[in-house]
């Protein structure tokens, strides 16, 4: 893999002329923060950021000065800055910052790219940190694919349905939640999800009081209803196969596994689509094409 940072050579640090930046902000902790924004809320023609104020904050404290114009562009009132920013993105540089973590991934940000693509404005992003991939890292669970769902939803049928998917997902899910809703959705998580299933709250990630509490949806709800501080991030493991409906291709190796051991391939995909309520025909034909591939 190329790297710019390979040997001797240093990174260049450079602004695009043109367009629209999105850069991640710390979490929290200040060493976070790279060289590319560091650069770049020193030298951008605009700085979009969802709290002014924060933002000044920050550039202080990485002992920077903002000398572009700065913009509020915040969740009430982004759709009404886009025009505006657009405007500079096609003369200068649009340098798009949240209160911390990426912009667009549950922050104000999206509507400015959306618009920016459909014109053919440049959009670019100086990666860093986010909420999502460090409390997944962090989880102890098995995340190899996942899927992100924002925040969790607030009235009680919406989250009561979006917990029913969850409940029969493959894949692990990652939410956020604020501190004063985290028991309720936890205890609802417990009674929907299962009391049993793995889960893990990461709270104030990178700062000082980071906390990470591993256990079963029952444990942590018990957990969480004496009181949780801070910016929440939850993941909840993936359904194990028995409390899911199989993918045909999730089957094959278990047909083919017990074909190693002296079944007979049609025997054993018949026997296996019963017990997992999958097509017959359709398990013994992908069975066929993955024996065949691996020959």
């Amino acid at each position: 893999m190329d790297n710019e940072l390979n040997g001797t050579h240093r990174a260049s640090v450079t602004l695009p002329r043109t367009g629209i930046i999105l850069a991640a902000t710390p979490l929290g902790n200040l060493g976070d923060a790279s060289p590319r924004l560091v650069y770049a809320l020193e030298h951008a023609d605009v700085v979009a950021a969802e709290d002014t104020r924060r933002t000044r904050q920050l550039a202080n404290a990485l002992g920077v000065t903002i000398t572009g114009q700065i913009i509020s562009n915040f969740d009430h009132n982004e759709e009404s800055r886009v025009d505006t920013l657009l405007a500079h993105a096609r003369t200068g540089n649009v340098l798009v910052v949240t209160d911390a973590g990426m912009p667009s991934v549950s922050d104000p940000g999206f509507p400015l790219v959306d618009r920016a693509l459909d014109e053919g404005i440049p959009v670019t992003c100086f990666p860093g940190p986010s909420a999502v991939p460090t409390a997944l890292a962090l989880s102890g669970l098995h995340v190899g694919t996942f899927c992100f769902d924002g925040f969790a939803p607030r009235k009680d049928g919406a989250r009561r349905e979006w917990l029913k998917e969850v409940a029969t997902q493959k894949r692990a899910t990652c939410f956020f939640e604020s501190p004063h809703r985290l028991a309720a959705t936890l205890a609802l998580a417990a009674e929907i999800v299962g009391k049993d299933r793995r889960a893990a709250v990461a709270r104030e990630l990178t700062k000082l009081h980071e906390e990470v509490k591993r256990g079963t949806l029952g444990e942590l709800a018990q957990w969480a209803a004496e009181g949780v501080r801070g910016e929440i991030s939850v993941v909840i493991e993936g359904a194990p196969a028995t409390e899911r409906e199989l993918d045909v291709e999730e089957i094959v190796p278990l047909v083919l596994q017990a074909v190693d051991e002296g079944e007979r391939l049609k025997t054993a995909a018949k026997r296996l689509s019963a017990e997992y309520q999958v097509s017959s025909k359709a398990l013994y034909d992908a069975c066929l094409v993955r024996r065949n591939n691996s020959e």
